[in-house]
């Protein structure tokens, strides 16, 4: 005789293994990301912010920022990264964006599709590493000049990881995207 719990805990444990494979898909696309040329240190596609997008609207917004947070110390774990200047961008980008996400999702989607909460999740990634490069690494004004560049290839990577993960949910029949 299985008890009325039972139920409860396997469901747990299979978000769980979830979040898991989803953190695991993330720090692999961003292993991967660190081979593709770059023509500006900071520009990347931002691959590994599928995971944390399919997170959202597979598994919920604690979901969300699990994986991201996941992906993001395991990541400086492997790189070296841990507690430098690299790990706290990408920590306060990653959380900052998956923020701006969850408070979209729940509150705009009469309005934005997955695509304009990714290029604004992408966006507020960009504008949060700039503003921290700029207070705790450059102290000049003049690194905003890079905000038209950065908010432009922001909506590029928002737009592609948006349309990956797209394809990805429906590819699993989760049908949670209209």
């Amino acid at each position: 005789m299985s008890s009325p719990n039972r139920k409860n805990i396997l469901s747990h444990n299979g978000t769980l293994a979830q979040m898991a494979l989803l953190t695991g898909i993330g720090l692999i696309l961003f292993l991967f990301e660190t081979f593709i040329p770059r023509p500006l240190p900071w520009l990347k596609p931002g691959l590994a912010h599928i995971a944390t997008l399919i997170a959202l609207y597979a598994l919920g917004n604690s979901a969300a920022l699990i994986v991201v947070v996941g992906r993001i110390f395991l990541g400086a774990f492997l790189t070296g990264t841990f507690l430098n200047p690299a790990f706290i961008l990408s920590f306060f980008g990653g959380v900052s964006a998956t923020l701006i996400m969850i408070l979209m999702k729940k509150h705009f989607t009469n309005i934005f599709s997955i695509y304009g909460i990714s290029i604004c999740g992408a966006i507020v990634h960009n504008i949060t590493q700039l503003v921290l490069i700029k207070f705790l690494i450059v102290h000049q004004p003049t690194i905003f000049l890079l905000l038209p560049v950065m908010v432009l290839t922001s909506i590029f990577s928002g737009f592609v990881v948006a349309f990956i993960s797209r394809f990805l949910i429906q590819k699993i029949n989760l049908s949670l995207i209209q």
